[in-house]
């Protein structure tokens, strides 16, 4: 590991525990805090983690102005959860509707800066149980302490079954080793993928937002090309607890975000691209004539800053 992410490590890593609601929201002044949940198909989990962060940031403590779920075309009762649960629900399409709309989750956490109004923004995926409100308190400490820090990333223990960190296999197996070949400064994320970190606007409208699963990774290494390592923090959230993928549907994701590591390394002159990447997977199963090949579309889409998207306001 370089010296300078050993130097960061220490300087840059927090616990939740830091960071108190109380003095969080006597240390927030005028600075307004917006918390999005992007979700799709999450009628299982959305209604508690909207309950707890309104029960424990709202209303116990008055940290959190904005609470507002983007429902990403959800065919289930994930709206009806979320309102009844006391958030603003936005339909991702409804949000800048003169563009044509794209599909993932990056489109819908893109979407949520023109749907909101916060000065910081605090992101949390809405498949999480056992949800502690501690996830955004520990995520918005370093952004109110420090006016230095432009973007913090949640980290935390990810148990598959039994096994204590046996989650987060796309992790492990793609994502960090390629930041430490290729962004070695990067290489200090304990979960790089995190769906869990919050950003100050004026930062996140200024860079690209990949459409699909490549979006936490690209969103790295654009911050750090745009405001250093420095600027960068994380805060170890103690343990997630979500449902997991099928090793096929991590296939898709890893895909993706390789796309997305592809994008940058070219963008960022770190490699002559000789051919364009293929944007399918071709995947297996077994059935009673053999294996069966099944291919999918793993195209990423990217979504510019939006600060220069025409008519872009905060809250509109």
């Amino acid at each position: 590991m370089l010296p300078e992410v050993e130097a960061w490590l220490r300087r840059r890593t927090s616990s939740a525990g830091d960071w108190p609601a109380a003095e969080l929201a006597a240390a927030k002044g005028e600075t307004t805090v917006s918390v999005v949940l992007p979700a799709r198909d999450e009628q299982e989990t959305v209604g508690e983690i909207v309950t707890a962060i309104r029960r424990e940031l709202v209303e116990a403590v008055p940290l959190v102005d904005e609470l507002v779920v983007v429902d990403s075309r959800s065919v289930d009762d994930t709206a009806g959860r979320a309102a009844r649960a006391g958030a603003r629900v936005v339909a991702q399409d409804e949000i800048l509707p003169d563009l044509k709309p794209l599909d993932g989750k990056g489109e819908a956490l893109w979407k949520s800066l023109a749907a909101t109004s916060g000065d910081l923004l605090v992101f949390v995926d809405a498949d999480l149980r056992e949800f502690d409100a501690s996830f955004v308190t520990g995520l918005l400490g370093p952004l109110l302490a420090d006016p230095g820090v432009a973007y913090v990333k949640g980290c935390y223990d990810r148990p598959l079954q039994d096994l204590q960190g046996g989650g987060g296999r796309v992790t492990e197996l793609v994502a960090r080793p390629l930041l430490n070949l290729h962004w070695p400064q990067l290489a200090g994320f304990v979960q790089p993928l995190a769906g869990e970190y919050a950003g100050r606007r004026s930062v996140l409208e200024r860079i690209p937002f990949v459409t699909g699963y490549g979006v936490e990774i690209a969103m790295l290494v654009d911050l750090l090309d745009l405001v250093g390592l420095d600027a960068l923090a994380q805060v170890d959230l103690g343990r997630r607890v979500h449902s997991h993928q099928s090793t096929e549907a991590l296939g898709g994701m890893a895909a993706q975000i390789l796309q997305a590591a592809w994008s940058r390394l070219e963008r960022q002159g770190k490699m002559v691209a000789l051919h364009t990447p293929v944007a399918s997977l071709a995947q297996f199963r077994r059935d009673a004539a053999g294996h069966r090949v099944t291919v999918r579309d793993v195209a990423v889409a990217e979504r510019p800053p939006m600060v220069t998207v025409p008519g872009y306001r905060p809250g509109s």
